[in-house]
C-alpha cells in the first residue's frame, strides 16, 4: 500500500493524476462559464437546484453544529462551538479551520449561513479530481482550478470527495480518526472488505446514506448526543455467525470489536499532543513514522500505526464537555466519552481511539481556553499564549454567550477524546479468535470492563445484564 501525504495528494489532483471516473450528463450544454469564483458556479447551480441549496443549509455539514441531548442538557454543538485536544477550536482560527466547511467565505463570526450562493456543490459532487479548495482561505478554491471544466462534470459523490476533508481531519493524513485517511480513498480487501476498490467498492454514501442531503451518521467527536446511528445491523443479521456461541457474544460484543482488530494501518494517526511544550526554542524532530513529534508551533506528538483500540462499554449515548463547563486541572477533562456500564442492557463493548492531550486552561475560571492559533496575533505567529488566549477568547461566541472571559493567568491540563472505530473491518479470516481475550489473551481489560476477570475463569462472577 503507497503512502500518500497531503501536498502530493494537493497536487495529484491538481494535475488530475488521481481522478475518479468522469460524470457525463447535461451540465457540459447547460453550463457555459465563465466562472472565477465557486460562488459563481453556486449561482449557476441554484438556477436548477435551489431547493437542494434549501436542504442541504439545514444539515450540520453546512452549519456545523446539530441541537442534541447530552445527560441533563439539550445543545447546539458541532465543529462551531466545540473544544477538542488536537487545533483546541475554530474560534478566531475560521480562515484555516473552514478550510473544510462545504461553503465560501466563513473567514469570522460574519458569516451569512443564509446566503445559498456561498454553499459549495462541487466540493461533493466534483468527479474530474482537480477541484481543491486553499486550506487557509476560508473554504475558497484555488484560483489555478477550472472551474468550469468542474462544473460541467458533476456528479454522485465517491470516496475521495468525502476523504478530502474526512481522511485529513486535524490538519493532517490520519491526525483525528484513525479509521479515515488516505488509503481509504483506494483501499484493498485487507484494509476494508467494505470499501475495497477490486471488490465491494462501497462508497461512502452505501452506509451514510442520503436524504434531501441529509448524510446519516454522526461522529461522537462533534455530535457525542446525535441519534443518526449506523450500525452494522442496517445490513446484517443480528445473528450473523454459523456459530452459537460467537452470536451469543455479539448480544454484548460490537461486531466492530472482533472485526476491526487494528486502526491505522497504512498511516500513522495521531495518540497524544502535548500543547505545553509549544513555542520553546529547541530543534523539531521526526519520529520512527516520518512524523513530527515536536514541532515548535504545536509542541509534542505521540504517533500509532497498526493500533489496537481501546474498549468500553457503550450504549449509543456519549457526553460531552461543553466550552465554558467547570474542570478540574487536577483531573483528565473527558472532552467526549461514551455512555454505558456492565449493568447497562443496552450497552455492547465497543473499540475506540483515545486521543490525549494536555491544552491551555483558565487557572482562574477553570475552563478550558480556545486560543487564536492562525493568523495575525495568532500562536503559531508570535509564540505568545497569552496574546493568543485573549484573541481567542473574544472571537468565541459560546464563552461570549455565557458572560465567561480570560482572567489572564493561564496553565495546562490534560484532557481525553474518545472517537468511535468504524471503518477499516477486516476479513473475517483475520478477526479476533477466543484466545485474543480468553484464557490469558490480553486484549480486553476485563476489570476496566466491570468484570472479575476473564468471565470463562470467574463462571459465577458478574454478567452483562442484557
Amino acid at each position: 500500500m503507497k503512502t500518500f501525504y497531503l501536498p502530493f495528494i494537493a497536487t495529484a489532483l491538481w494535475l488530475g493524476l488521481l481522478s475518479p471516473a468522469q460524470a457525463s450528463g447535461p451540465h457540459k450544454e447547460v453550463l457555459k462559464g465563465p466562472f472565477n469564483t465557486g460562488s459563481e458556479v453556486t449561482q449557476a447551480c441554484l438556477e436548477c437546484h435551489e431547493k437542494d441549496a434549501d436542504d442541504f443549509m439545514l444539515s450540520s455539514h453546512w452549519t456545523w453544529e446539530l441541537e442534541q441531548e447530552l445527560p441533563g442538557r439539550t445543545v447546539k454543538r458541532g465543529k462551531k462551538n466545540s473544544i477538542n485536544n488536537f487545533c483546541v477550536s475554530i474560534a478566531g482560527n475560521e480562515p484555516r479551520c473552514t478550510g473544510c466547511h462545504a461553503g465560501y467565505g466563513w473567514k469570522d463570526n460574519s458569516f451569512d449561513f443564509k446566503d445559498k450562493t456561498k454553499v459549495d456543490c462541487l466540493v461533493c459532487h466534483d468527479t474530474t479530481g482537480t477541484y481543491v479548495k486553499d486550506p487557509v482561505a476560508a473554504g475558497e478554491v484555488f484560483k489555478t482550478v477550472d472551474l468550469l471544466r468542474v462544473a460541467q462534470n458533476v456528479g454522485k459523490p465517491v470516496r475521495d470527495n468525502c476523504g478530502s476533508c474526512h481522511f485529513y481531519g486535524g490538519g493532517g493524513d490520519a491526525v483525528k480518526h484513525g479509521d479515515l485517511d488516505s488509503s481509504m480513498a483506494y483501499p484493498d480487501k485487507a484494509t476494508d472488505v467494505h470499501m475495497d476498490s477490486d471488490g465491494n467498492d462501497f462508497q461512502c454514501q452505501e452506509c451514510h446514506t442520503t436524504q434531501k442531503h441529509m448524510i446519516s451518521g454522526n461522529a461522537m467527536g462533534v455530535s457525542p448526543g446525535g441519534e443518526d446511528h449506523i450500525g452494522c445491523d442496517n445490513c446484517h443479521d443480528s445473528a450473523p455467525h454459523g456459530n452459537k456461541q460467537l452470536n451469543k457474544h455479539a448480544a454484548t460484543v460490537a461486531c466492530q470489536t472482533c472485526h476491526i482488530p487494528f486502526f491505522a494501518r497504512h498511516e500513522p494517526t495521531k495518540l497524544h499532543w502535548d500543547w505545553s511544550t509549544a513555542g520553546e526554542d529547541r530543534e523539531e524532530s521526526l519520529d520512527q513514522y516520518g512524523r513530527h513529534s515536536y514541532a515548535k508551533k504545536k509542541g509534542s506528538f505521540v504517533w500509532g500505526k497498526m493500533v489496537k483500540p481501546s474498549y468500553a462499554w457503550y450504549n449509543g449515548r456519549a457526553d460531552a464537555y461543553m466550552a465554558g463547563d467547570k474542570m478540574d486541572p487536577e483531573q483528565v477533562t473527558r472532552l467526549t466519552f461514551p455512555l454505558g456500564d456492565i449493568q447497562d442492557p443496552k450497552a455492547k463493548i465497543y473499540p475506540f481511539k483515545v486521543h490525549t492531550g494536555k491544552q491551555v486552561y483558565d487557572k482562574v475560571n477553570k475552563v478550558l481556553l480556545n486560543p487564536k492559533t492562525y493568523g495575525k496575533g495568532g500562536f503559531w505567529s508570535e509564540f505568545d499564549w497569552d496574546k493568543a488566549i485573549r484573541l481567542g477568547m473574544a472571537a468565541s461566541e459560546p464563552m461570549q454567550a455565557k458572560g465567561i472571559s480570560y482572567s489572564g493567568q493561564y496553565g495546562f491540563a490534560q484532557t481525553e477524546m474518545w472517537w468511535r472505530i468504524n471503518h477499516m473491518v477486516s476479513p473475517k479470516s483475520e478477526a479476533l479468535k477466543c484466545a485474543d481475550c480468553h484464557n490469558g489473551g490480553d486484549r480486553l481489560d476485563w476489570q476496566a470492563l466491570g468484570y472479575e476477570g476473564d468471565p470463562m475463569k470467574h463462571k459465577g462472577g458478574v454478567r452483562h445484564a442484557r
